[in-house]
């Protein structure tokens, strides 16, 4: 594919491809929306659950919020999404639902004709929620790709969920057996060096990189310490920030078929089973996360979330005749 992506300039994004006759893919609008990229080439490390409850945070706090599942084979988070949207009508819960954008995979003869039609796909999905969404969440596959490196230069904060083991650690860089010290960084940290690299040069901002530690042990052990010596080393050279993630829960797993995330009422009806203590950890675990990604939530949004609150609580009981609703 003969194609060419220019992050967005001050105050404002495009996405251009020269696609054979030289036709323009796309050409974006004035940026608004805040991209947040979900990617780590290792599958497995929790990209789609941590991407879903990212979403759904940022819903519940009356955020406008668009998704985009770059993941053409498995398309986890689109399931996701739609598992959601068919247990709220089933069941009548006021379940937040975000955009949901799905770029398919193109299966055409030419290598070349099929990158330029997934392409085209992302270039109209990025530019239809940049200007109407206040957040833009990106789900990319765990493979390298010329839209996966794409998602990354767009990024405007960078998620890379890790799994608490030294086989998801060779992602970010190899290590010496005996001391565990770093000897050399990854192709994937390298695949994001360049893509904040290109960001710099073009809208003089940075990407900011947070890696999320997942399953992480309940109890101290050294392969804990050393990888947690290990991060923090890399984070000063590759210039991310260490998050804590979400433990080893079987309420995450449980959670995908019916669309819920461990941030949503939960009772016996939308559950299926009574909320117990694993429930109330797992909630704050993400509450700690979205905290610490330091996301630009306005206070427009917050009036949103408290509109919408007010609207859940009231649902049920009759309109009384002097009360107005208010788009």
């Amino acid at each position: 594919m003969n194609g060419e992506w220019r992050p967005r300039g001050l105050g404002s994004m495009r996405i251009e491809s020269t696609i054979g006759n030289g036709a323009s893919a796309a050409s974006g609008q004035a940026r608004t929306a805040h991209v947040i990229v979900l990617a780590n080439e290792k599958g497995g490390s929790g990209k789609t659950t941590t991407a879903m409850h990212v979403v759904v945070s940022l819903l519940k706090a009356g955020q406008k919020v668009a998704a985009i599942d770059v993941d053409s084979r498995q398309k986890s988070l689109s399931h996701y999404i739609r598992n959601r949207g068919i247990w709220a009508k089933k069941t009548g819960a006021a379940l937040e639902m975000p955009f949901i954008h799905t770029i398919e995979r193109a299966n055409g003869p030419s290598v070349d004709e099929n990158e330029a039609t997934e392409f085209a796909a992302f270039a109209a999905a990025v530019n239809a929620a940049e200007s109407s969404y206040d957040f833009v969440v990106v789900d990319t596959p765990a493979t390298d790709s010329y839209l996966m490196r794409l998602a990354h230069a767009m990024a405007d904060t960078l998620i890379t969920p890790l799994n608490d083991s030294f086989v998801d650690f060779d992602v970010l860089a190899s290590i010496d057996p005996e001391s565990f010290e770093i000897t050399g960084t990854s192709h994937y940290a390298e695949v994001v060096r360049e893509a904040r690299r290109q960001r710099r040069i073009v809208e003089e901002e940075e990407t900011d990189w947070i890696v999320m530690r997942n399953r992480v042990g309940q109890f101290d052990s050294r392969n804990g310490r050393n990888i947690a010596e290990g991060l923090a080393d890399l984070a000063k050279r590759l210039n991310f920030r260490v998050s804590d993630g979400f433990s080893e829960r079987v309420i995450y797993r449980e959670m995908f078929p019916r669309g819920l995330t461990v941030l949503d009422t939960l009772h016996e009806d939308t559950l299926g089973a009574k909320p117990n203590l694993s429930h109330l950890a797992a909630r704050q675990e993400v509450r700690n996360l979205i905290d610490g990604l330091r996301l630009p939530i306005d206070e427009r949004g917050k009036r949103r979330a408290a509109a919408r609150a007010e609207w859940v609580r009231s649902s049920a009981k009759p309109l009384e005749s002097n009360e107005i609703v208010i788009d």
